[in-house]
């Protein structure tokens, strides 16, 4: 008798799904939108790193001048990482062989003798990188349009006293919906029972739009933990929440004093990471009758993240992990989601993916009919 267990398939991929679990879990994000992928004080001139978007590999550096640039991971020559090199001037060069790229991805020296040929005329991709709120972002689509796609405006941290802001990420061993339901769905308020950032969460209010859900809940907001000693709730309608899905971002709004912004960077299936920009306007003094000045903002805000910010999302990020390898085991089991927000926010993101897939395939055929023709002539 053959007792050899016979290995489960894993989840579909998005072409082969059968249903809306399955296709939002398979889906990535559309590359062309602006994406946090480093903080801005973690490069300093003359380093270089590694980010991922969706299984590419891009190599980050900040030039000898403070300048960022971002191109493709690899050199034209043996296909080594170019993030396991080195920075000279406004150059990131190749750790096997020497060879020097500039901003741009072009090859511009080569450390070794050249056999009497010319420099090869090698190029790897680059990509648009700028620097705002902290964070570093990059964008991984057609570079040709970059700078007119818009990317979160958060005018708060930009006025002459900006709110308090320091921004947060977290790597999360679950897919990028997870996260956006997550972070969307104020029905988990029993995971948070310790802390008790929020509870009594009843959706009062969804809307569904071309790019964006908008929901609304009537919530008891920052009334637990550390929390309810430093928001001035005789001054804040903490009992409500606005949060909106603006593809591929995620904020939040308590009355227009307590915010957040979220990029998710979606390195694989099975791997997120996730980059907060919380911003407050104010924080109340516990048991007093006043507010912190502009000046001790961040320094109680930074207390803030160690005692509940950070806390509260080392159980999101429990419950998302759980999740996915839940997911992974039961991704044919019947779907058993009632939170009629969550399936806006996952249909969104479904048909986002889609239709940034039939936007490439279309180029594609574009392509194909013009290297026919030019083939016939």
């Amino acid at each position: 008798m053959d007792f050899t267990e016979t290995k489960k398939p894993g989840p579909p991929d998005f072409e082969n799904a059968r249903n809306k679990r399955q296709k939002v879990r398979a889906a990535g994000m559309d590359p062309n939108h602006w994406y946090a992928v480093e903080h801005v004080d973690a490069l300093a001139p003359g380093d270089v790193t590694e980010v991922t978007f969706w299984r590419k590999s891009v190599a980050l550096f900040r030039d000898e001048w403070g300048t960022l640039h971002a191109v493709e991971n690899r050199c034209a020559h043996r296909q080594l990482k170019l993030s396991l090199g080195l920075v000279e001037k406004d150059r990131i060069v190749c750790p096997y062989h020497g060879w020097q790229y500039d901003g741009e991805g072009r090859l511009v020296s080569v450390a070794h003798e050249l056999f009497g040929k010319k420099l090869p005329k090698c190029k790897v991709k680059s990509y648009a990188v700028r620097e705002r709120y902290g964070l570093i972002w990059l964008f991984f689509g057609d570079p040709a349009i970059a700078f007119d796609v818009a990317m979160p405006e958060i005018p708060e941290l930009e006025q002459e006293k900006p709110w308090a802001c320091i921004p947060l990420d977290f790597t999360i061993k679950a897919h990028h919906s997870m996260i956006i339901d997550n972070v969307s769905d104020f029905t988990h308020a029993f995971l948070h029972r310790k802390y008790k950032p929020f509870w009594d969460a009843k959706l009062v209010e969804m809307k569904e739009e071309e790019n964006r859900v908008l929901v609304s809940y009537d919530t008891v907001i920052g009334g637990g933990g550390a929390t309810k000693y430093f928001v001035d709730r005789n001054n804040i309608d903490t009992n409500s929440i606005k949060l909106g899905y603006e593809y591929p971002y995620q904020w939040s709004n308590t009355d227009g004093q307590i915010k957040h912004w979220l990029s998710v960077l979606p390195i694989d299936e099975r791997t997120t990471k996730a980059f907060f920009i919380f911003y407050f306007k104010s924080f109340k003094v516990p048991f007093l009758p006043l507010r912190f000045p502009h000046r001790l903002m961040k320094t109680v805000l930074r207390a803030a993240n160690e005692v509940q910010i950070k806390p509260v999302m080392a159980e999101d990020i429990m419950a998302c992990e759980a999740e996915q390898r839940g997911y992974e085991e039961h991704y044919d089991e019947p779907i058993a989601e009632i939170n009629p927000a969550v399936h806006a926010f996952q249909a969104l993101t479904i048909r986002k993916w889609e239709e940034y897939l039939e936007r490439e395939a279309a180029k594609k055929r574009v392509k194909l009919r013009r290297g026919a023709t030019d083939a016939a002539e």
